[in-house]
């Protein structure tokens, strides 16, 4: 189903079930003791990655906890392997498949998804005990309900939803992402020739619901040419298969065509994972690799202007977030958690459309790589 399908049917159809089984819920300020956890995340790689601190830190305090994780093919890979995992595919079917085999299975759920409604419909079904945000209809399906905080970075608000077992998000960087040695080796053979060159990795695309992210490719084609200026670089772009011909598009205008790398659509998402440990710096919009890069420990850049640093920043020290919105008076038009992902809201024939991402310039990037 297409995503926009999907938002259609859990917008309308969702708040209406929402608000009738919200008649068969109680709030209850008491916590079961964490035995038996689903923790639910259906959307973005981006956002299931910004999840795991949270988990590391509840984990950590409940080392015999029974911990499942809901999630997507999509986002299981950003999942550790000890971590059980049910994958759900977004169709009635699967829907209520998993609902039906995990009637009142778990003892508590907890919903990390900011705004869809079927994951409050799947918690109310599977878990005794439910936490989830306070707002929306579907607040009406937990148990325990926590406020969403949207003027802090989305890691800390996402742990939040375990301050009822008294965690305190107390962390400063993203947990690392896991890759095989076959995931590995398959890089190293790409890189083998590399090593004594300082490797750039840059990321121009952005996840389907939001093509509005993304820095002008012009824009890209410069900042790659200014770049490949010194000697030892080589840029490696990375994306997904749709996006390797927005990729090639840059490079056509690249001067220096041989110091650059097209791995889009041609590594996983695993391999991309160990890829990232090797590239010297990272730039990219706010999207999946962004946060991927930062949660490898690489030295990253992100650049925002639909939506805000301070909750999707690459979090972590000695990252850098360039938003020059202010000068769009629809900046953040992203507000994930009130359901609002639209593309730009200037016309694409405007001359103000994307105004908020071109209003930074190659120069606003190069100052701050050293």
């Amino acid at each position: 189903m297409s995503i926009k399908i999907i938002k259609f049917f859990d917008k309308f159809l969702g708040n209406i079930l929402c608000s009738i089984l919200g008649n068969f819920t109680s709030s209850n300020s008491k916590i079961l003791p964490p035995k038996n956890i689903l923790i639910i995340q259906l959307w973005g790689v981006g956002e299931s990655i910004l999840t795991l601190p949270g988990i590391s830190l509840f984990q950590e305090k409940y080392p015999t906890s029974k911990l499942t994780i809901l999630t997507t093919n999509r986002n299981s890979d950003v999942y550790p392997k000890k971590f059980n995992q049910k994958i759900l595919k977004l169709n009635p079917f699967s829907i209520l498949s998993f609902i039906v085999n995990n009637l009142k299975h778990f003892d508590t759920v907890i919903d990390m998804e900011e705004y869809l409604n079927i994951s409050a419909i799947i918690s109310f079904f599977v878990g005794r005990q439910r936490i989830g945000y306070s707002h929306n209809s579907r607040s009406k399906l937990y148990t325990n309900k926590i406020l969403y905080n949207s003027n802090q970075h989305t890691s800390k608000t996402f742990s939040d939803l375990f301050s009822p077992f008294q965690i305190k998000s107390n962390f400063n960087s993203l947990e690392p992402l896991e890759f095989s040695k076959k995931d590995k080796f398959h890089i190293d053979s790409i890189l083998k020739n590399l090593k004594s060159k300082s490797i750039i990795g840059i990321a121009p695309g952005a996840a389907e619901s939001a093509k509005s992210r993304m820095w002008p490719l012009d824009y890209y084609t410069s900042l790659t040419n200014q770049l490949l200026k010194q000697p030892n670089r080589i840029i490696i772009f990375v994306g997904t298969k749709e996006e390797s011909d927005l990729i090639n598009k840059i490079l056509k205008k690249v001067n220096q065509k041989n110091k650059t790398i097209n791995l889009a659509g041609k590594i996983t998402l695993k391999e991309f994972f160990y890829l990232a440990k090797k590239f010297n710096l990272f730039i990219g919009n706010d999207a999946g690799a962004m946060h991927v890069s930062a949660a490898q420990g690489t030295k990253t850049i992100g650049l925002f202007g639909p939506n805000l640093p301070t909750r999707f920043s690459p979090f972590g020290q000695n990252n850098i977030s360039i938003y020059k919105g202010e000068v769009c008076k629809y900046s953040p038009c992203i507000n994930v958690h009130k359901g609002q992902v639209p593309d730009c809201l200037y016309s694409k024939t405007s001359k103000s459309y994307q105004k908020c991402m071109k209003n930074i310039t190659v120069k606003d990037v190069l100052v701050n790589i050293p």
